[in-house]
C-alpha cells in the first residue's frame, strides 16, 4: 500500500514536471510586443533575417521554455558555462554576441516568447500578399501612342499632298476643255525655277494651315510636359560622401529598412541613421573596406585598439535624395504603422540599388493616385472602429459629441 501511494505521487508529480519542461511558455502577448520592439527590434524580426534570425521559426521549433529563458537573459553566461546548446548556437552565427538582458525578469521575458509565437502564427495564417505590389507610379504615354501619332501626322501630310496634286489636274483639265489654256502655253519650255516647288507649297493654303496647327500643337505639348515635370526630379541621383550598397544591405542580406530607418515606423521622418548603427556589425565585418573606414573616420574610431576619439569625431555630410514642398505635409508613421505601406511602395526597389535614386515623381498627382487605388485596412485599428461605431450612432438617429469624433485629443488643438 505504501509503495503504490508513493508510486502514484512519483507519477504525477513527474507528469506536471513533463508538462512543465514541454508546454509553450503561457505569458501575455500585449506585454511581450511591447518589450519586443523595445529590446529586440534592433536585431531581430519575427518573420525577417535582420542582424540576427527570424525569431518565429526558430522559437517555434524551440520547445525548451526555461533554456530559453536562461539564453535571453544572460546568454554569455550559458557559453561561458560550455553549455553545448549554447556554444553550438554562438558557432553557427560566426561567433557574434547577442546582448544580455539581465534586467528582464523570467515574466518578462516569457511574454516576450508568447508574443512572437503568436505573431509568427498570425503571420503564417495570413494569406500571401505579391512581394511587389502595383506601385501608382504616373507613367506617361507608351512609345506605341507616339509612334501612332507621329505615323498619323505623316500619313495626312502625303493625303494632302496628293489631293492637292489631284485638285491641280482636275483644274487644267476643266480649263483646257473650255478652251482657256493656250496651246503653246503648253508646248513651251518653261524656265528652270529651283523654288517653285516650294512657292506652290507656300501658296497652298490647306498645307500652311496643316503645317501651323501641327506647330502649334507640338509646342504646346512640349511647352506642357516641361511645366508639368518643374521642380519633379525623377532619377536624381547625388553623389553621397559613403557608398552604401542597398542591394547588399536590403537585397541580398534581407536587412529591414527600419533597422536603420527607424524614425519610419513611429515618427514624421523616416531619419538617417546614426553611424553607430552601423558599426553593429561593421566593427568586425568588412573591417577592411576603404568605404567602411570612412565611418571610423567620421567617429574618430581606431580600429587597432577599438577605442574611440570625440575630438576627432565630425558628423557626415549625407546628400538628401527626397524632397516635398514645405506646404507639403507627409508622416511616415501614417503610411508605415497605419496603413501599412512596404518602403518599396514610394521608394521603388531599394533592395535592388547600387545606389539610392528617387524613383517616384512625388508630385500631387502620384500622391492622389496612391490614395485612390490603396484599400484602407480597418482591422485592429481604433481610430476606424470608433468611426464605425460614430457611423452606428447616426444611423441610429443618435447625438454625436464632438469628443466622439476625436475632439478631446491633443493634437486637434496643439498641432
Amino acid at each position: 500500500m505504501i509503495f503504490k501511494q508513493f508510486s502514484r505521487s512519483f507519477l504525477l508529480i513527474a507528469g506536471f514536471a513533463f508538462l512543465g519542461f514541454s508546454a509553450y511558455a503561457q505569458g501575455d502577448a500585449t506585454k511581450g510586443e511591447a518589450l519586443f520592439k523595445a529590446k529586440c527590434t534592433t536585431c531581430h524580426q519575427v518573420d525577417k533575417q535582420v542582424v540576427g534570425p527570424a525569431l518565429g521559426p526558430q522559437l517555434t521549433e524551440e520547445t525548451d521554455d526555461k533554456y530559453l529563458i536562461k539564453w535571453i537573459e544572460n546568454n554569455q553566461a550559458l557559453i561561458a558555462a560550455h553549455n553545448p546548446k549554447a556554444v553550438a548556437i554562438y558557432n553557427k552565427f560566426n561567433q557574434s554576441n547577442m546582448t544580455v538582458f539581465t534586467e528582464l525578469s523570467d515574466a518578462d521575458v516569457t511574454n516576450i516568447i508568447t508574443y512572437i509565437r503568436s505573431d509568427w502564427k498570425t503571420l503564417q495564417a495570413a494569406p500571401k500578399t505579391p512581394a511587389n505590389p502595383e506601385n501608382p507610379t504616373a507613367s506617361g504615354p507608351s512609345d506605341m501612342v507616339i509612334y501612332g501619332l507621329i505615323a498619323i501626322i505623316i500619313i495626312a501630310f502625303i493625303i494632302i499632298l496628293v489631293l492637292n496634286k489631284v485638285i491641280s489636274t482636275l483644274e487644267r483639265v476643266l480649263l483646257k476643255n473650255d478652251g482657256l489654256v493656250l496651246a503653246e502655253a503648253e508646248t513651251e519650255t518653261p524656265a528652270v525655277d529651283k523654288y517653285a516647288t516650294l512657292r506652290k507649297l507656300i501658296k497652298n493654303k490647306k498645307l500652311v494651315f496643316f503645317v501651323i496647327l501641327c506647330a502649334v500643337i507640338a509646342s504646346s505639348s512640349w511647352t506642357w510636359v516641361i511645366l508639368w515635370n518643374t521642380n519633379v526630379h525623377t532619377g536624381y541621383q547625388p553623389v553621397q560622401p559613403i557608398k552604401f550598397p542597398h542591394d547588399l544591405h536590403a537585397g541580398a542580406m534581407k536587412i529591414d529598412c527600419q533597422y536603420c530607418h527607424s524614425g519610419a515606423y513611429k515618427s514624421k521622418n523616416a531619419s538617417i541613421p546614426s553611424l553607430n548603427v552601423c558599426m553593429n556589425c561593421h566593427k568586425v565585418v568588412k573591417t577592411e573596406s576603404p568605404e567602411i573606414h570612412k565611418i571610423y573616420d567620421a567617429l574618430g574610431y581606431d580600429p587597432q585598439t577599438q577605442k574611440y576619439d570625440s575630438t576627432k569625431a565630425r558628423p557626415i555630410q549625407w546628400v538628401r535624395i527626397h524632397y516635398l514642398p514645405d506646404f507639403v505635409y507627409f508622416n511616415h508613421s501614417q503610411h508605415v504603422k497605419v496603413a501599412k505601406l512596404r518602403c518599396q511602395t514610394c521608394h521603388g526597389p531599394v533592395e535592388t540599388m547600387k545606389e539610392v535614386y528617387q524613383y517616384s515623381p512625388l508630385t500631387m498627382k502620384w500622391c492622389i493616385q496612391c490614395h485612390k487605388r490603396t484599400n484602407v485596412d480597418f482591422k485592429g485599428n481604433a481610430y476606424y472602429t470608433n468611426l464605425e461605431q460614430v457611423h452606428t450612432l447616426l444611423s441610429q438617429g443618435k447625438k454625436v459629441t464632438a469628443a466622439a469624433m476625436g475632439g478631446i485629443e491633443c493634437g486637434k488643438c496643439h498641432y
